[in-house]
């Protein structure tokens, strides 16, 4: 088998593979490290790279397997670690001139985790500023391009893990989610991010313990691979006060499910949005496979006023808790976005952001009551496909002007603020041969049945096999 081969098998099957002996770790790490030096310079995925120390860990493992040791369920898979997840020893710059020489002293749990299972770290992937807006670009690296068409960007915040996924630079990667970011560049990239319940995969260091809104969890090329990663992030971690107890074993049973008779509810564009009709027309095109599949579908969704309001009070408050000490001595580093955002946080009152939990609250349970009637809710991810790198953020969309950075992502931030798990799975591509995902809602901590539902649709289609040109 070739290095290309080696580097765009699934996770899953690269795991086999090992522990069959049939690859040694080293293979498949040389067969990676060679892919990124050929192709990250086209794209600029992975900014931190550790061939050498990498390189180290994956002759540890071999030697470790023929001593008859037994093997984490990520044994061997090579893994580049989100520029804002802490890792030890390990620079961390947040993607953020401030940090640019920043090296933590500790891991955050997910490293942790995935270190445990045998995951090797070889670097991180770049990502927006503090992870501020979905288009992946900062001071300290420069750009990520989306990979499918090197003008355009690969979305964000967690841009260059899923370019470094679809390019076959790794077959698993980690990112985080609060408005968008696991979703948002799966859906750029025609590969696999999901969004999980809020304490599936604990969270620390976190500095708001409580806050379900900003979650982190996995990437790759497959829902199955997205289910074997989940294997080993999930679980209960007492680090996190908001922590499902559930283990994460419960993700590695088969994804098989008949989904005869299963409601479905189908929007558009969750009763208004704007939507550009190329998204529109490759998620339409494909509303037959769920049928085929045996769901019952409506065009029905639930009613989320106040969403808005609500995601961007709780989002300006988390941002003015985290960053506001920084703004006065870091003013000129941090971009203007960045800065605004601080700023409304700045502003708010106490009875504000009370207000906004109340909204939160009924919001949260308006849902829950439409999803008694439907088990999942199907719409876009993004409202755009892939856009011009150069252009920092969505300013209209038909023709609609958009109010602030971050209004051409609320086809994400919507559900964020409901805290039902949520994935983005190819769906296709646009005229152009620009990437669309689409996006599956499940019901509250119903994080299997999603996978389940996304598995069925992925085997359906098959658009993961597509590769990007700049990959090989």
């Amino acid at each position: 088998m070739s290095q290309s081969d080696i580097c765009f098998f699934t996770a899953t099957e690269l795991v086999r593979l090992i522990r069959s002996k049939e690859l040694s770790v080293q293979k498949v790490m040389e067969a990676h490290l060679t892919q990124i030096e050929r192709v990250n310079p086209k794209v600029n995925a992975i900014v931190t790279f550790l061939p050498e120390q990498a390189m180290a860990h994956a002759k540890a493992a071999d030697e470790a397997q023929a001593r008859g040791k037994e093997l984490g369920i990520l044994q061997g898979l090579p893994i580049a670690h989100k520029d804002l997840v802490l890792t030890r020893g390990i620079r961390t710059t947040f993607g953020s001139l401030a940090f640019k020489d920043f090296i933590p002293e500790e891991d955050e749990i997910i490293v942790e985790r995935l270190r445990k299972a045998g995951a090797i770290t070889i670097g991180k992937t770049n990502v927006p500023e503090f992870g501020m807006g979905s288009q992946t670009y900062n001071e300290v690296f420069g750009e990520t391009l989306n990979p499918y068409d090197i003008s355009k960007t690969c979305g964000g915040s967690s841009g260059g893990a899923a370019v470094a996924l679809a390019c076959g630079m790794m077959p698993i990667a980690d990112g985080g989610d609060l408005g968008g970011s696991l979703r948002n560049p799966a859906n750029f990239c025609n590969v696999v991010g999901f969004r999980p319940s809020p304490g599936r995969v604990p969270t620390w260091p976190n500095f708001v313990g409580w806050f379900p809104l900003s979650v982190e969890g996995p990437m790759a090329r497959t829902v199955k691979d997205v289910a074997l990663m989940l294997s080993a992030i999930a679980g209960p971690d007492p680090r996190s006060p908001i922590a499902i107890t559930e283990p994460g074993g419960l993700f590695s049973k088969p994804l098989e499910r008949n989904f005869k008779k299963a409601r479905v509810a189908w929007t558009r564009d969750l009763g208004g949005l704007p939507v550009d009709p190329r998204v529109t027309e490759a998620i339409q095109q494909q509303r037959h496979i769920f049928e085929d599949l045996g769901c019952v579908i409506d065009d029905s969704e639930p009613d989320f006023t106040d969403a808005d309001e609500v995601f961007k009070i709780l989002r300006a408050w988390r941002l003015e808790l985290q960053l506001s000490e920084l703004l006065p001595n870091h003013r000129h580093q941090f971009k203007d976005t960045l800065i605004w955002n601080i700023e409304e946080g700045m502003k708010l009152s106490g009875p504000q952001v009370g207000q906004a939990e109340r909204k939160r609250t009924e919001l949260y349970h308006g849902v829950r009551q439409f999803m008694e009637t439907y088990e999942f809710l199907i719409l876009p991810v993004s409202q755009v496909p892939p856009f011009d790198v150069k252009q920092r953020y969505v300013t209209e969309i038909n023709g609609v002007k958009m109010d602030t950075y971050i209004d051409w992502m609320k086809s994400c931030y919507f559900i964020s603020v409901t805290g039902l798990p949520a994935i983005s799975v190819p769906c296709g591509f646009t005229p152009e041969g620009l990437p669309v995902g689409v996006q599956i809602v499940g019901r509250h901590q119903d994080d299997f049945g999603v996978l389940q539902l996304a598995y069925a649709f992925e085997q359906a289609t098959e658009f993961w096999k597509r590769r990007p040109p700049v990959a090989g």
